[in-house]
């Protein structure tokens, strides 16, 4: 069999995009390194200005060793599901957790509907699981304090009173022929239509957090509905699943003990924060290729230019990193490649890409410090903050 011919405009669009890579890469290796301010003991600013191509890019530099800056993932209106702005979701953070001192917006997510502000990944906010991973790459910090970025697949899982085992997604819409859990954080009830719906509760009621990452649970079936959209109640989950699923699964009454098992792939070991984003930019301090196959947006806009956030870090420092494009006066945005090559130029030996264009903002010292390419602040479902925590 012949081999498939290359798509030509396909194959152009890749070389030079390669080559455009690559002559920045060769301009970035002459540019000096970007000028850090201190916000704070710690804590350091720039705006890194390349008037060349032009870019503007911000950065925070933290001190991994300053034991009272801790990073904290937050959902917009403390939530799993909903939008605020940056600026919103820093002013609504918990006091007992810190004080903010910077921030940058977090995942892709689910923009319209009834559960806009979903997050496409795994998040972790505070020891609770609010997302589950679907396969992306994800970061996390784990119980000995060290940062992780890698693809996390989902075993997010129930197991019935005779043994059998069913995947669950977790606080998303409920699709098709899949069930879904959803905690107090989802909101005030599944929204979803028919079906059957089992209300559970921990079997240990001091349980915290209610769900945990990478643990196996056991609650008490204490009602089971036929109607959809049933209430979530505080201290309880909901596990909902469509009529033709449910017509298959075990016929379990009020009283029965099931299981929920919360892990993933690699197991998180722990983790009180994670968040998703992908793909991921540097690796043991080299800057990945990034390859597009065309076709879709997501797929081709990873070769364009385009406003960029990401987090890096170093063995001294975690890096947040805003990148202002699609204003020709001011800054083009980057392509991975060159967001890659930058981040592995400042000193990140891992950085991963999270959600940019029109949600790319980064938040420090009390206010917004990029030029937003919609010209304001866009609402977003999470975001990555650094905080100072109390002292005890």
């Amino acid at each position: 069999m012949r081999p498939a011919k290359p798509n030509a405009p396909a194959l152009l669009h890749r070389i030079l995009a390669s080559a455009a890579a690559a002559l920045c890469l060769a301009c970035q290796a002459k540019d000096p390194a970007p000028r850090f301010a201190p916000l704070q003991p710690g804590v350091d600013y720039a705006h890194d200005e390349l008037p060349d191509v032009p870019w503007s890019i911000h950065l925070v530099r933290v001190d991994r060793s300053d034991t009272n800056l801790v990073l904290h993932s937050a959902h917009a209106r403390g939530r799993a599901v909903g939008l605020a702005t940056l600026s919103e979701i820093v002013r609504s953070t918990d006091a007992a957790l810190g004080t903010p001192v910077a921030a940058v917006n977090g995942d892709f997510y689910q923009r319209d509907r009834a559960f806009a502000g979903d997050p496409r990944g795994i998040q972790i906010s505070d020891g609770e699981l609010l997302s589950a991973p679907i396969g992306g790459a994800g970061f996390w910090i784990d119980r000995a304090g060290q940062p992780h970025a890698a693809p996390l697949k989902p075993a997010l899982a129930v197991t019935w009173p005779d043994g059998s085992t069913t995947p669950v997604g977790l606080n998303g819409e409920r699709r098709g022929n899949v069930a879904e859990l959803y905690t107090p954080q989802a909101g005030r009830s599944t929204r979803a239509s028919g079906g059957r719906e089992w209300i559970l509760a921990p079997r240990d009621p001091g349980a915290r957090p209610l769900l945990p990452a990478d643990a196996k649970l056991a609650f008490v079936v204490r009602e089971v509905r036929d109607e959809g959209d049933s209430p979530i109640r505080p201290g309880t989950l909901v596990l909902s699943a469509g009529a033709p699923l449910a017509a298959r699964l075990p016929r379990v009454e009020p009283g029965a003990v099931v299981s929920i098992s919360t892990g993933t792939q690699p197991g998180l070991d722990g983790a009180r924060i994670a968040i998703s984003g992908g793909p991921i930019l540097v690796h043991e301090g080299r800057p990945q290729s990034i390859e597009s196959t065309g076709g879709s947006y997501e797929t081709r806009s990873m070769v364009e230019r385009h406003p960029r956030t990401a987090l890096g870090w170093s063995p001294r420092h975690f890096f947040l990193v805003e990148v202002d494009g699609r204003q020709p006066d001011l800054s083009v945005g980057m392509t991975l490649e060159e967001l890659g090559a930058y981040l592995a130029r400042v000193g990140c030996v891992e950085a991963l890409n999270l959600d940019g264009g029109g949600s790319a903002m980064l938040w420090a010292g009390g206010e917004i410090r990029n030029s937003p390419c919609d010209g304001r602040e866009r609402a977003i479902a999470n975001a990555l903050l650094v905080l100072r925590r109390p002292r005890p």
